[in-house]
């Protein structure tokens, strides 16, 4: 990659664009003091003007009269050189003397030559080709009683003859003015704000270059380090997000190994015990061929289990399935789980009972509600020996609804399954709604439906009605599996 070219810096462009702008209100200001001077060396009273230009008409007339006429030019140099009026002597043969100040005006000399004809005494007229408030003073130059000239008088400099006096000066001012301001700028404005962004440039090329610990300089408090906090938050978002990754596709990797091995036992005992059935050689009664198709058949059960429930944790988790979101009295969920499971638990000797306000109400799809007490119910009665309890209760966490302003409350409503079975140790506690979790202490607490899919399914199922999940165990004593959802709206519960 060639070097970039040092007209497209930002760097360079921002100094350039401080130096012209300087320039130009330097200039601009040159321009305002030139008129200033002018329009000040204009406001001359009439009658003193007047005088001036009669004293030096005066002064020529001595000259003359002494024979230096010769000598008037360099006289006007010497004498009145230094004067902000510039002064010219208008001889009777149209000659002009102007000193130092150049020729004047055409229309001045005209005037002269009328005046002088006409024997005018000294006077002031304005000068209609230059601005407001500019005039100019004629006196007679008289020598024995003649007018031999005219003197004329400006009220005031013209611009360029101010501009070219105060020129050099103003011009060697400007030029120390930008380069010690832009020197200043440079060490103190531009260079550090270069080398911050060079800093930022350096952090990007090397998080680019897999250094994930790359981060740009956040000192100060201006637009640059707004920049570079922004960077250095994406680049923490980009790290987050490639560990997200790794991890998805480490548990991707995991999940594809549990899921093998979790179809692949099924599928080697049917595959065994169909080979068995199929050997000739091997002879076997009714009993044994029967008792060997009811275990091909259990695995076929159970391996339709594993797929189905997969299938139906992968649309939960897609975001797929279908939810309804309606008010559901938490009674009749307790009932259709009681209906489900009072047999199986008759026949187990456990007690299944229910307790609290069923008359609370939910907001969420019944069905998928019931599918997760279902699950939980299940589980519990799984493990739960002969002369335990099972027990489902509901209990509401009321919180004033202050946004309404009424007597109406808002708040939390708590499903638990209680069981007094042999529990979950600790350690395993995190990890019972872990997809296929291999404890075997506690793989028949993951078990749910016999899947070892059944508490991840309970658990996205609360999570996409905005609740959550969780457990406790006490072994040998009580395990509680509680799920939190927020409760329907005070106003449309029914009455009982």
């Amino acid at each position: 990659m060639s070097e970039r070219a040092w007209y497209r810096s930002l760097y360079w462009r921002i100094a350039i664009g401080f130096v012209a702008c300087l320039a130009i209100a330097l200039v601009a200001q040159a321009v305002f003091f030139v008129w200033i001077i002018v329009r000040g060396e204009r406001n001359v009273p009439a009658r003193a003007l007047t005088v001036f230009a009669t004293v030096v008409a005066n002064d020529i007339a001595g000259e003359i009269e002494g024979q230096r006429e010769a000598e008037i030019e360099r006289h006007l140099v010497d004498r009145y050189g230094s004067l902000p009026r510039p002064i010219w002597v208008i001889t009777k043969d149209r000659r002009v003397v102007s000193g130092n100040w150049g020729p004047p005006p055409p229309g001045l000399i005209r005037r002269a030559g009328e005046r002088m004809a006409r024997g005018a005494a000294a006077g002031l007229d304005p000068i209609e080709s230059f601005r407001a408030r500019r005039a100019a003073a004629f006196a007679p130059v008289i020598v024995r009683g003649q007018t031999v000239g005219m003197v004329i008088v400006l009220a005031g400099r013209p611009p360029n003859v101010v501009a070219r006096q105060f020129g050099p000066l103003l011009l060697l001012i400007a030029l120390g003015l930008v380069v010690g301001a832009g020197a200043v700028a440079s060490a103190l404005i531009f260079r550090p704000a270069s080398r911050r962004l060079e800093a930022l440039a350096d952090t990007a090329r090397r998080l680019g270059a897999g250094d994930v610990t790359a981060r740009a300089p956040e000192t100060g408090g201006d637009e640059i380090t707004r920049v570079a906090r922004a960077f250095n938050q994406m680049a923490i978002d980009l790290v987050q997000r490639a560990e997200a990754l790794q991890t998805s596709d480490r548990l991707r990797r995991q999940l594809l190994a549990d899921v093998s091995h979790e179809l692949m036992t099924p599928l080697t005992a049917i595959r065994g015990y169909l080979e068995t059935l199929d050997m000739p050689s091997i002879a076997l009664d009714a009993d044994a061929r029967s008792r060997y198709v009811g275990i091909v058949r259990e695995e076929t059960s159970r391996l339709e289990r594993i797929i189905g429930d997969l299938l139906e944790l992968a649309r939960l988790e897609a975001g797929g399935g279908s939810f309804s979101r309606e008010d559901v009295a938490v009674g009749q969920l307790f009932a259709r789980v009681l209906a489900r499971h009072e047999h199986p638990a008759r026949e187990q000797g456990v007690a299944l009972e229910t307790e609290g306000d069923q008359s609370i109400l939910v907001q969420g799809d019944p069905l998928r509600l019931e599918q997760a007490l279902q699950n939980l119910a299940a589980n519990a009665l799984r493990h739960t020996p002969s002369g335990g309890r099972v027990r489902l209760s509901v209990e509401r966490r009321d919180e004033p609804d202050t946004a309404r302003g009424g007597p109406e409350s808002l708040g939390e409503v708590i499903l638990s399954v209680r069981d007094t079975g042999s529990g979950i140790q600790p350690d395993h506690l995190p990890h019972v709604f872990d997809r296929f979790y291999k404890a075997d202490a506690s793989r028949a607490e993951s078990t749910g439906t016999g899947s070892g899919l059944g508490l991840s399914i309970v658990k996205t199922i609360v999570e996409r009605h905005g609740g959550r999940i969780t457990v406790r165990s006490e072994p040998n004593v009580e395990t509680v599996f509680e799920i939190v959802l927020p409760d329907a709206d005070p106003r449309s519960f029914s009455a009982g």
